[in-house]
């Protein structure tokens, strides 16, 4: 093979592992960044958790003074009773004493509801805190191996720069040249023909460039789309070989 053919293929594996390495070095920050905001997306659901649990248990004593200072006047009105002097004063005050009765009622089913919301927030509070520091230290944990992987891929993308660099330099210019410009135009340059066929644009090659191309003996363009081809030996080809040594 053609020293600048092999050099051109090692140069495209090269800026692919660059462009990988680029993506994936790209790809962290928002990986932390997703990562934090679920982490504080379970703590503030935790503390609106725990400020509705506070804000419930003043609501029901709240409710439950409520219900006292009605029972003072139902106690209040209860004596009033024995200082009326008609029965239709009488009445009236045994309605008010039902009324305040009905009142108390409908608090206690409110407190009631008040209760059962409350343990179903204590029961999520509890759930949460038991795992809050468990969540705190595994965003921690994660955000160290990001951050080492991040490291490690930059690393890693500087020695296929490097690598890319003593590659180019290698290459003769004209190769180069025609390297880049069919990089620029069409993200991958270089193809292996397949079954006769540019393995960029699955164009037929003609049989006279289809045979050079299989020589590997100078760099060969895809009269159709311009990238650089090189020749692997098919299964197909490899019998023909065997059937013609065997004649």
């Amino acid at each position: 093979m053609h020293p600048d053919l092999e050099r051109v293929i090692e140069l495209q594996e090269a800026d692919r592992k660059i462009a990988d390495l680029a993506s994936q070095i790209e790809a962290i920050p928002s990986q932390i960044k997703k990562m934090e905001e679920e982490l504080n997306a379970f703590l503030h659901a935790h503390e609106e958790r725990r400020s509705r649990l506070g804000a419930n248990q003043k609501e029901r004593r709240d409710l439950e003074g409520e219900i006292q200072v009605i029972r003072s006047k139902i106690s209040k009105h209860k004596d009033q009773l024995y200082e009326v002097k008609t029965n239709e004063q009488y009445r009236t005050m045994l309605h008010e004493i039902e009324g305040e009765e009905e009142k108390i009622r409908k608090i206690e089913d409110l407190i009631l509801e008040k209760m059962s919301e409350a343990e179903d927030l204590e029961k999520h509070v509890h759930d949460a805190a038991a795992r809050l520091e468990g969540e705190r230290a595994r965003g921690t944990t994660e955000k160290k191996r990001l951050e080492a992987e991040r490291g490690a891929a930059e690393s890693a993308r500087r020695e296929a720069e490097w690598r890319r660099q003593a590659l180019a330099a290698a290459l003769s210019e004209p190769a180069l040249r025609l390297y880049e410009r069919a990089r620029k135009a069409r993200g991958v340059a270089v193809v292996p023909v397949v079954d006769g066929s540019c393995g960029g644009c699955h164009v037929l090659l003609r049989p006279q460039a289809y045979n050079e191309v299989r020589s590997s003996s100078e760099i060969r363009t895809c009269e159709s789309c311009g990238r650089i081809l090189y020749y692997i030996q098919s299964a197909v080809d490899k019998a023909a070989e065997g059937t013609r040594v065997v004649m």
